[in-house]
C-alpha cells in the first residue's frame, strides 16, 4: 500500500519509519482515503506488536505516516535463511491475531464515532 523509508524526525532528533503513498497512487482518491483510514486506525492502538503513529500529514503533495521505527530484520531476509520453526510461526501468528483483533476493534470504534457526529 505504501513505500516505507528510514528517516529522521528533525524536530525531535529521532529515527522514524516514514510511510508514503507511491507516486502512482497520488491521483487515486480511494487509495488516499484508505491510507488515511490506516493512519487513524493504527493511531488508535497501543499494542507492543503495532508501531506507534507519530504523525499523519502531507508534504509536497504526498500523504505520509511517520511512525515508530522498529529495528529488526526484514521478513525477506529472515526467510532467506530457510523456513522458520513451526513453534516460532505459531507465536508470530498469535501476536498478529492479537494485534489484528485490537486494530479491528479500534477501527470499529472510529467508524462508529464518525457516524455519530
Amino acid at each position: 500500500m505504501g513505500e516505507v523509508y528510514r528517516a529522521t524526525d528533525t524536530r525531535l532528533g529521532r529515527a522514524v519509519a516514514l510511510k508514503v503513498l507511491p507516486v502512482d497512487a497520488l491521483a487515486d482518491e480511494e487509495r488516499r482515503q484508505r491510507f488515511a483510514r490506516e493512519a487513524r486506525a493504527a493511531s488508535a492502538l497501543s499494542h507492543p506488536n503495532v508501531a506507534t503513529i507519530y504523525e499523519f500529514g502531507e508534504a509536497d503533495g504526498r500523504a505520509f505516516i511517520a511512525m515508530e521505527l522498529v529495528d529488526g530484520q526484514p521478513l525477506g531476509a529472515r526467510l532467506a535463511g530457510g523456513p522458520l520453526p513451526t513453534a516460532h510461526l505459531v507465536e508470530i501468528a498469535r501476536q498478529v491475531a492479537d494485534a489484528w483483533t485490537r486494530r479491528t476493534r479500534a477501527a470499529s470504534r472510529i467508524a462508529t464515532s464518525s457516524r455519530a457526529t
